[in-house]
């Protein structure tokens, strides 16, 4: 395996010489030991260790959104801010006014478009228990209360069940968002999705995203992230049913501030008649120059990675991602939808994920595409003594600052079967052994739940992290790391 792998694997000195990639070695990051997320007074823990958003509009200040539980056990949102290097205390985002008792409140994504001017989103319950979706500002570093969507016309009354689940700001007051919905049709509603989009601090109503022509009454859309490369230009990705029942691969994009109608993913050749395709990551090097990453089911009924790359406004055909020699015949390959995959510039991209190897253990693996071609996968390497990712661990989280030269966020099962949080360095084009992180108070493990969620790298040499550990049998704790 290790020969073959050499094999695979370009040296530095040969990636040196392929346009697009980095010519100089990475040095090594020094991570401190991890710290302990104050939260607001009363608060006990993250529930299920879910700390899932990170953004840093510049080196050493970023802000981070999750949920915590307050005193009474209710779910209420969180948000902390870095300001120059120094965590602040973390702050209760304030449910809109028509919130239950009990908001259970989910952050889904969060953008800064600068240093304390930042948008998060996702859902909470209302009072009579409808799940209804929230947008919530920073405004010069300060928390404005969330507000709920005001949703399109189709949209049922009752029994709503909504959520925004990706945003990003361009600029200050300037963001864009999707979500999905039910409408009206009796009797559950269908599960559509919308577009929003917030005009220089004053969010508008919610619009209906229009399908591709074959999708099905009831598309059962899901939208998962977005990426915004200037004002009012922005890509979003996730999947939708067609009339014959089958999940496709969607891509809906905003052009100059007009979204337009989404459109279907080309799959590989090779992919089944029921090929379940879905897009869980996208990032953009430009605009009109975007690269998404999801799965398919192939003709042999394996579930494999796929890429998909928009080069000059125009969608390719998606290709298939080659796991690491010794994966299984099905590698189950899996993306976690945070942050897993980077493009520093056109053709030149990271990811990482998940896969099952030929013995039935999960591991993690790293994806480059160098010069525009995808190459082989290398598989996560573990420290000594590691037993495997296991099947909550692998490739989290990847940021780049250029080709070549990208930090990553991952997880892995250590020998005494405790998941353990983990960052990993490639330099020059090779992805090193990673170093786990050292976290809080003498805590042994992250948990099934917990571990790096967020991962930023403003500079080469300096990034920001966030994510949870498990502090007792039954409570997880958020922490935030930098580089020093």
């Amino acid at each position: 395996m290790k020969l073959l792998r050499t094999i695979v694997m370009l040296s530095a000195v040969t990636l040196a010489m392929i346009p697009g990639t980095s010519d100089a070695t990475t040095t090594s990051l020094t991570w401190s030991a991890a710290k302990t997320v104050t939260l607001p007074s009363g608060g006990t823990g993250i529930p299920q260790g879910y700390l899932p958003a990170l953004s840093c509009p510049s080196a050493r200040n970023c802000t981070a959104a999750g949920a915590f539980s307050d005193a009474a056990g209710n779910t209420q949102g969180l948000v902390l801010d870095e300001v120059n290097g120094v965590w602040r205390p973390s702050r209760m985002l304030r449910a809109p006014a028509d919130a239950a008792k009990n908001p259970n409140v989910t952050v889904n994504a969060l953008s800064c478009a600068s240093a304390g001017n930042c948008a998060v989103v996702g859902n909470y319950q209302d009072k009579v228990g409808d799940s209804r979706s929230f947008v919530a500002d920073e405004v010069r570093r300060t928390w404005q209360p969330a507000r709920d969507v005001v949703l399109a016309s189709d949209a049922r009354t009752t029994g709503q069940n909504s959520a925004v689940h990706a945003v990003s700001c361009s600029s200050d007051g300037n963001c864009s968002a999707v979500g999905t919905y039910l409408d009206s049709t009796s009797p559950l509603g269908h599960v559509l999705g919308f577009s929003l989009n917030e005009v220089r601090g004053v969010w508008q109503r919610a619009r209906p995203i229009t399908l591709p022509a074959n999708a099905n009454l009831n598309a059962f859309v899901s939208l998962v992230q977005l990426v915004c490369t200037s004002n009012a230009n922005c890509v979003a990705v996730g999947s939708y049913i067609d009339t014959n029942n089958v999940t496709r691969g969607l891509v809906v994009q905003e052009v100059n501030g007009v979204w337009r109608p989404g459109r279907s993913v080309t799959l590989p050749g090779d992919a089944n008649a029921f090929p379940s395709a879905s897009l869980r990551e996208i990032a953009c090097a430009s605009t009109n120059n975007c690269t998404a990453i999801g799965t398919y089911v192939n003709a042999a009924g394996s579930l494999v990675g796929l890429s998909v790359t928009e080069a000059g406004g125009v969608w390719q055909r998606a290709v298939e991602m080659v796991m690491p020699y010794g994966a299984a015949d099905n590698p189950r390959v899996f993306f976690y939808g945070f942050d897993g995959i980077s493009c520093p510039s056109v053709g030149n991209c990271s990811a990482g994920g998940q896969y099952l190897d030929s013995a039935g253990f999960y591991q993690g693996f790293f994806i480059d595409e160098v010069a525009a071609t995808w190459r082989v996968a290398t598989q996560l390497a573990l420290p000594s003594g590691a037993q495997s990712a296991g099947q909550n661990g692998g490739v989290v989280a990847i940021s780049c600052r250029r080709a070549g030269a990208c930090h990553a966020g991952a997880a892995y099962l250590d020998g005494a079967g405790n998941y353990q949080a983990l960052f990993v360095n490639e330099e020059g084009g090779v992805w090193r052994t990673g170093t786990r992180v050292v976290l809080p108070g003498g805590a042994t493990t992250v948990g099934v739940d917990g571990g790096v969620y967020g991962l930023v790298c403003s500079s080469v040499s300096a990034c920001t992290a966030t994510g949870s550990y498990q502090s007792s049998a039954t409570n997880y704790q958020g922490f935030t790391v930098v580089t020093r």
